[in-house]
């Protein structure tokens, strides 16, 4: 039995419409989600929305509105955003539930029993758009002198009374972690700015304030709110029913992955594992820190009015073209610059041209030629090669990327499959076989019927709408979607099974005119 798995995406901040970004985080965490059930695997995939916290409090207030509404609002928003994604979440946790007032409370009572927790007075930089606290030697100075965070979002100087986390205490534990396990943080630029952090060494962490009350109480000191990253990092407990340990929390914690933004590795992966070591719970097993993606190379922000509402482009070229395309164009890890322009040109090349066209004329000249009857797989050598060529890419090099979150070549090996196929064709001209031997034709079009079947199951992590009207097209039953399934189900087709008219997967793109005239 494979073991069950555990993967999170970041709690998004609902101060704001879903962007781009949060798409592509949880796009690519069902992806991994997907991917790992394919594997036998029991997953559990979480993400959801982070309420709390003094941004949240402002931006109601300039609304009009109270933080209850706001959360409530958004939070809908990124869940119906999901819901057209195709995100395939098990849990979608909010931070004001009550259940995760609970478990936060219980979490800083252990800090507390370790005795990680102190009172004092906080005088500091302060960024309200990071949530964030940053030393002097952190701050750069903007175009008009300003102080601004390592973000170059602004500060200001707050002095309040605070509950503080001995951060000051876990340095050496942290750096023995990342020494220990090389693969907590990854990719290796994400690990390497940590560990530098650390070693620069490490102050006590501010963990509670009192200048608003939109958050968790503080246990015993209902004037305090908890600082919102001790809030928010708790969800992933609270999403297993902490503080009860037996249940979900005993089968699938630690985390098998947090999955996050390059922005916020450093409460992933400092903040985060010393809280937990604290309180005496187990730690993630990674912590995997993507990179941004840019609009034609530009950054998307409000004020530059460039912002992508991910919604519109699903409905202008399809939920699983969008997801194809985020995951096959950049190097997860690695900042990437997306277009409408190399949306289409993607999708028309690789989707449409290459597989949704190797499908469709394969079960056209099937659904002509053999009155939809599915033939045998051939057992001539280049019918073997090819066979084993697809199976290989699929179970082999597909799996083994995807393993490493390296989506863009899994893709890549996927898509040489589906071109080696198409050359197969070509070579074997199965519409010529018609008449001078029809055996043959058969016989070619059951082997390339197999290798679609198996081309069609590598891509239900990324594109499992097409994947599986094609995969219900073909007769493949539910049970037999999976890579076991490939690996020991035999090289055979479904049995008397009879195609119906085939239907493209993949409709060729047009571009955009305001793209096209840009």
């Amino acid at each position: 039995m494979a073991d069950p798995y555990y993967i999170t995406t970041a709690i998004h901040y609902p101060n704001g419409r879903p962007h781009i970004g949060h798409a592509y985080e949880t796009i690519a965490a069902d992806v991994m989600a997907r991917f790992q059930r394919l594997q036998g695997r029991v997953v559990r995939f979480q993400t959801g929305t982070d309420e709390h916290g003094l941004k949240m409090a402002q931006k109601a207030r300039d609304l009009g509105m109270t933080p209850r509404e706001l959360a409530d609002e958004m939070s809908g928003h990124f869940r119906d955003l999901f819901d057209k994604l195709d995100i395939s979440y098990d849990r979608f946790i909010r931070t004001t539930e009550p259940g995760h007032h609970a478990s936060v409370q219980e979490l800083w009572r252990r800090m507390e029993a370790n005795g990680d927790l102190y009172l004092d007075r906080y005088e500091g930089w302060y960024s309200v758009r990071d949530e964030a606290y940053y030393d002097e030697s952190e701050l750069i100075d903007g175009q008009g002198g300003e102080k601004l965070s390592p973000q170059g979002t602004p500060v200001e100087w707050t002095v309040e009374e605070s509950w503080f986390f001995r951060l000051s205490n876990y340095q050496d534990r942290l750096l023995a972690l990342y020494a220990e396990q090389p693969d907590f943080i990854r990719p290796d630029s994400r690990r390497n700015e940590v560990v530098r952090f650390v070693e620069g060494g490490l102050r006590d962490l501010s963990v509670s304030r009192t200048s608003f009350d939109w958050g968790v109480k503080v246990p015993g000191a209902d004037d305090h709110v908890m600082y919102v990253w001790v809030d928010a990092l708790t969800n992933y407990l609270t999403g297993l029913g902490f503080p009860d340990e037996g249940g979900d929390m005993a089968r699938f914690w630690p985390a098998d992955l947090h999955l996050i933004g390059k922005d916020i590795v450093r409460f992933h992966a400092v903040y985060w594992p010393a809280f937990l070591m604290s309180a005496g719970i187990a730690l993630p097993k990674q912590v995997f820190g993507h990179g941004f993606l840019l609009n034609r190379g530009v950054k998307e922000s409000k004020s530059l009015g460039n912002v992508t509402d991910p919604g519109e482009l699903a409905d202008r070229f399809g939920v699983d073209v969008l997801r194809y395309y985020l995951l096959r164009e950049f190097s997860f890890g690695q900042d990437g610059s997306w277009s409408t322009e190399s949306i289409v040109m993607r999708a028309n090349a690789e989707l449409a041209n290459s597989f949704g066209n190797l499908a469709q004329r394969t079960l056209s000249m099937i659904f002509k030629n053999l009155d939809g009857k599915v033939p045998d797989v051939g057992e001539a050598p280049e019918d073997l090669q090819l066979l084993a060529l697809v199976r290989e890419a699929v179970l082999g090099d597909l799996r083994a990327e995807f393993d490493e979150l390296a989506f863009a070549a899994g893709l890549d090996a996927w898509m040489k499959a589906v071109f080696a196929c198409n050359q197969y064709v070509d070579e074997m001209a199965p519409w010529g076989l018609k008449k001078s031997d029809p055996q043959r034709m058969a016989a070619v079009l059951g082997t390339l019927y197999r290798c679609i079947i198996d081309l069609a199951i590598g891509l239900l992590p990324v594109a499992p709408g097409a994947a599986k009207k094609l995969l219900d097209a073909m007769g493949v039953a539910d049970a037999d979607r999976n890579f076991d399934w490939i690996a020991n189900g035999g090289s055979g087709n479904p049995a008397d099974h009879t195609l119906e008219q085939p239907q493209p997967i993949f409709p060729r793109l047009e571009l955009p005119e305001e793209a096209g005239a840009a």
